[in-house]
């Protein structure tokens, strides 16, 4: 009887503290839902709600002649909000909408996209991604015009989320200059040295969260539109870069070197137009791994022999006539010998003379006998020459030069020596192009430009002019000689071997080998640097290739025909540095160009300016002429619509404008005029048929 008691106990006990339970729950849900009722609907809001960044489109970076090096092209993703469409469309246009969606993107039947579709509807699905596959604009256009679809974002449930992604028209060219910028806000170039102006201010859009994680955008009249990014007008010439690239690539695989820089700077404004920063992947292959041409340091060997020489003219009374003993080509400074790359050594000769061949000899004992007393009056002209600080360019990551200076650790007897040819400092090839480009430039050194402004559409926000770092390097009478000398390098001394024809170079070859470990082993770095036409300069440049193989091991011979082939090309294309031809010498008297026929209005304003007699026969706009005396008369070309036209004798460029016209695929050899024209005259056309022309 005690046990029955002790139980029925303990269940009355235990069923009380379920019913009081039981209240508790009841009267906390209460509580929950009418007292604390609005804190937890926000906290459910904004656990299911919430304003995500929308990023700003980035802006666009162009060329100097406008030209898009960098643009940034919408993509979409796709979804479908399956709760908005009306029934009566939903039900006329799913087999359709299901039959492009799989032709379109190929992964999926029909049936399989059919199913999606209405298994999103059952489920009162207000978000679905139908492919993972981002689509680009055309496309996008072509979908807003399916069934269901073309109802729009309200009544057809199409989601349309834009991923902007960046794109490259020219694909690697100057690709470490443009650069990039990651996820994580970490880049090079100058779309991360611009990154704050090309990025814009982003936006803020309202989004559900749904199940699974996926977040998809909601109106709201609170969403902050983002503000696009402004637009970079650089100094590169697309042209000129294409042609640097080629010359340095051509010679890094002739070469088989580990890494090549080329920088070409317009003179007169600083404005680099081309920069190329080529490495070996160690297979055969070349890329653009850094920016070797602002942010490498490099030894500049025999290329500093300029700032020597301006130091000696300036500061003592030597003349380039005065000689100099270099003997068989080697020194001893203490307990280190200096030594000459000419075999045998030059003997004694001129101060230009041992500039021109480049004597290491001759500089190291110029400086020694003027500067060894003083050598921090040597060193202040680095100084003042802004070669030892970072040039302040436009690009984020430019390093600090290493100078040694006098009383600092490492300096010693042989620092001064050394550093008259170029060793034991290292400094940017761009402090050695803005050098030798303020020697071209008169004097003026400025500091080298990549963005002439940054714009929103064709309103100027901020405009980059030309900046001058030293008003004048050295007096005029310095400035003359430093000009001859390096003339005489291209023209009689270790870089005549790129001696033009047409244009004179003036220039300096550099040679340095490279530390390893605290040795110098022998890999080269061969630099060459000048401008160019030598008597009214315009363009300046440098060639630098690290650890060339092979027979050639110089600046002459590895990097000064890849500037020789640089400046060609340009002069090629550049007609304002081309001398004019004296009429008189080709003058003709009683003779008429060469007219046999093209666009009437063009040909009579052509023998106006000649002041050539010309009578029309025909008000046809394409003619034919004949001579009749001293003047040209012009009748109607076979053809008309519909026929093959007569292009016989007319420039390629009018005969491929009508030929095209007629619709006609066009194929054509030689240069000049048209001589042969595969498909006679007058002959009806088939659109799309093949003609072949032959110029001469």
């Amino acid at each position: 009887m005690n046990i029955k008691k002790s139980i029925l106990l303990r269940v009355r006990i235990a069923f009380l503290f379920v019913v009081l339970f039981a209240i508790a729950v009841v009267i906390k849900t209460g509580h929950i839902q009418f007292v604390e009722g609005e804190k937890w609907a926000k906290m459910g809001e904004r656990i299911s709600f919430d304003y995500r960044r929308v990023k700003a489109t980035r802006g666009n970076i162009y060329s100097d002649n406008g030209s898009l090096l960098a643009t940034s092209l919408p993509f979409y993703k796709v979804a479908f909000d399956a709760t908005v469409v009306k029934e009566e469309v939903f039900k006329k246009g799913i087999d359709s909408l299901a039959r492009h969606l799989s032709l379109f993107f190929k992964d999926k039947s029909t049936e399989d996209y059919r199913r999606m579709l209405i298994d999103a509807r059952k489920g009162n699905k207000r978000y679905v991604i139908l492919n993972r596959r981002q689509i680009n604009y055309q496309g996008k256009k072509e979908m807003m015009a399916w069934p269901i679809f073309r109802e729009g974002r309200l009544r057809g449930g199409a989601i349309f989320e834009k991923i902007d992604r960046r794109y490259r028209p020219f694909s690697n060219l100057s690709d470490r200059t443009i650069g990039y910028v990651n996820e994580d806000e970490v880049g090079a170039g100058l779309e991360y040295s611009f990154n704050k102006q090309l990025g814009g201010t982003d936006g803020y859009a309202y989004y559900q969260k749904l199940a699974g994680g996926v977040w998809m955008p909601v109106q709201d009249a609170n969403n902050v539109k983002a503000v696009n990014g402004l637009d970079l007008q650089t100094t590169l010439d697309i042209n000129l870069q294409d042609v640097a690239e080629t010359a340095l690539l051509k010679a890094m695989k002739a070469h088989n070197a580990d890494d090549g820089v080329v920088a070409v700077m317009e003179v007169s404004t600083g404005e680099i137009k081309a920069v190329s920063n080529l490495s070996s992947n160690g297979q055969g292959s070349f890329y653009e791994k850094f920016n070797f041409a602002a942010g490498g340091l490099f030894e500049p060997g025999s290329t500093f022999k300029l700032v020597t020489m301006m130091a000696l003219l300036e500061d003592t009374n030597i003349e380039l006539s005065d000689t100099i003993d270099v003997g068989n080509g080697e020194y001893t400074f203490y307990n280190r010998t200096v030594r000459d790359h000419e075999e045998n050594g030059l003997g004694r000769v001129s101060i230009q003379q041992a500039f021109e061949h480049s004597s290491n000899v001759a500089m190291a004992r110029l400086v020694d006998k003027h500067f060894g007393l003083k050598p921090q009056k040597f060193v202040d002209y680095i100084d003042r020459l802004k070669l030892s600080k970072p040039l302040g360019v436009q690009l984020v990551g430019e390093p600090m030069p290493k100078i040694k200076r006098p009383g600092q650790k490492g300096w010693s007897g042989i620092s001064l020596p050394w550093m008259a040819y170029g060793y034991g400092f290292e400094i940017t090839p761009l402090h050695t192009l803005a050098l030798y480009n303020a020697v071209a430039n008169g004097g003026k050194m400025i500091k080298p430009v990549f963005v002439r402004s940054v714009s929103r559409a064709d309103e100027e926000e901020e405009k980059f002019e030309t900046e001058v770092l030293n008003s004048q390097i050295c007096s005029g009478k310095t400035l003359d000689k430093l000009q001859l000398l390096l003339e005489g390098v291209v023209e009689k001394g270790t870089a005549k071997n790129i001696r033009g024809t047409h244009y004179r170079i003036a220039g300096k070859t550099g040679t340095a080998q490279i530390l390893e470990n605290g040795r110098y082993t022998r890999k080269y770095i061969t630099s060459f640097v000048g401008y160019f036409p030598a008597h009214s300069p315009k363009y300046s440049a440098i060639v630098l290739i690290k650890n060339p193989r092979g027979w050639y091991q110089y600046g002459s011979s590895v990097a000064a025909p890849v500037f020789k082939e640089i400046a060609d090309n340009i002069y090629a294309r550049d007609i304002n540095l081309h001398e004019p031809m004296d009429v008189r010498k080709f003058a003709k008297t009683d003779v008429l160009p060469v007219i046999r026929a093209g666009n009437q209005q063009e040909l009579t304003m052509l023998c106006n300016e000649l002041g050539i007699s010309n009578h029309s026969q025909t008000e046809e706009e394409w003619v034919r002429s004949s001579r009749t005396g001293d003047g040209v008369n012009w009748k109607k070309a076979a053809g008309g619509r519909d026929l093959v036209p007569d292009v016989m004798g007319m420039t390629f460029r009018d005969a491929i404008f009508l030929l095209e016209k007629s619709g006609l695929n066009v194929f054509y050899e030689g240069k000049g005029r048209v001589q042969q024209q595969s498909i006679t005259a007058g002959a009806r056309v088939n659109k799309g048929a093949r003609i072949y022309i032959r110029l001469g």
